[in-house]
């Protein structure tokens, strides 16, 4: 088992660091500047802030929608940067407007904004769910039934960590702005992956670690205009949203993935898609036991995040497909890995209206274009004799 040849394919968790970031990280060590702080008065930590603000405005030209540099602050990773937008764009508006006491979230966000609804509740607002379709779709008429002019913030991922449905952000966006509320989305998976729709977006979360960038590293891009209630304390950085001295290594890498990632956005795009449809033609072959957990004459593939496959396999708990596959070589996650140590259904295929026994059942393949099609095709072999000899022994 030492000796075994391992692939990858849990990239929606984090992706293998990029060689442009990694040469970014071996840049920034051999500076003049490196180490010092970017607060700082003196020529290093002048130099060193410059460098900052280049990662800032390499991002805010990444990530597109009209932000600026000035708009991207720097945080420790996208759980921060969602902790950030909904406690403090809510506080906010609240801030402005005193009647704004309502939280508008879907149900099959990432688990770093569902964890933040107690604190919410427990700060006075009241937090009200969105309920995607059996397609994995928040839809904004959905959105637009709950949003009175009492909500202070809506908050909708751009495409969703477990499935790879694409949400309807913009007119998401158009909807909450009608009732005068804010509009926020985690685009950690998206970002780097997709042309995001954020014209009328205020505020998104972006994450070094799903681009091939590094850990640790990652943004909440919010626009001037709005106000926002820091929820960290101590040292005034990132324009008093933040504090903490700034990780400037990291912050090169990420932009170094960003400006990367949307240098080669349409091909790679084309490739990863490619790479699904033909590994999902293969899990999902008569008799296999394996099927799609959104169907795609639901979502056709453009709907979809290029390399996210998501699968049931009714009657083989998550659990042991991973096991079972890791044994195998392959390295795949039940649902989210964020939390994959909960013995429970995914609450996203719960949502979407698969039943428990079968979203028990749910399998996520993920990856870019740098896991050759040939793995990919063992993978699906290889699942597929998984599931058949368990399937036998029931």
């Amino acid at each position: 088992m030492a000796d075994q040849r391992r692939v990858y394919l849990d990239y929606a968790a984090s992706a293998p660091l990029s060689q442009v970031a990694r040469e970014a990280e071996v840049a920034y060590e051999a500076a003049d500047y490196a180490g010092a702080n970017p607060n700082s008065l003196h020529t290093m930590g002048r130099q060193a802030a410059r460098a900052l603000d280049a990662a800032r405005a390499d991002l805010a030209r990444c990530l597109g929608g009209g932000f600026r540099p000035a708009d991207v602050t720097f945080t420790s990773g996208g759980t921060e940067s969602n902790n950030l937008a909904l406690l403090g764009l809510a506080l906010g508006a609240r801030d402005r407007d005193r009647k704004r006491n309502t939280v508008v979230v879907s149900a099959i966000e990432h688990d770093s904004v569902l964890d933040m609804l107690p604190t919410l509740r427990a700060n006075g607002f009241e937090v009200v769910m969105a309920q995607p379709d059996r397609s994995g779709v928040v839809r904004a008429e959905t959105v637009g039934a709950l949003v009175g002019r009492d909500c202070a913030l809506v908050s909708v991922m751009s495409a969703n960590n477990e499935t790879g449905i694409v949400q309807p952000v913009g007119q998401i966006a158009r909807v909450a702005h009608a009732s005068g509320a804010l509009m926020h989305t985690d685009a950690v998976q998206a970002f780097g992956r997709i042309p995001l729709q954020l014209d009328e977006v205020d505020a998104v979360s972006i994450a070094a670690h799903k681009i091939g960038g590094p850990v640790g590293i990652a943004a909440l891009v919010c626009r001037s205009r709005v106000r926002i209630r820091p929820q960290s304390f101590g040292g005034g950085q990132e324009q008093g949203r933040r504090a903490g001295t700034q990780d400037v290594r990291g912050a090169l890498a990420f932009a170094a993935a960003a400006r990367d990632c949307h240098a080669h956005l349409d091909e790679r795009a084309s490739l990863a898609r490619g790479r699904a449809a033909r590994l999902m033609d293969a899990l999902a072959a008569d008799g296999s036991g394996i099927r799609p957990s959104v169907p795609f004459d639901l979502v056709p593939a453009e709907g979809r995040l290029a390399g996210i496959v998501s699968v049931l396999s009714p009657g083989v708990d998550s659990e042991t497909l991973v096991l079972e596959c890791d044994q195998a070589g392959f390295e795949v996650s039940a649902a989210s890995a964020c939390s994959s140590g909960s013995l429970d259904a995914s609450h996203v295929l719960l949502a979407m209206g698969i039943p428990r026994d079968e979203a028990l059942c749910s399998l996520r393949i993920s990856f870019d274009e740098r896991v050759a099609p040939s793995d990919l095709d063992l993978f699906a072999e290889s699942l597929r004799d998984i599931v058949a000899r368990r399937s036998r022994r029931h």
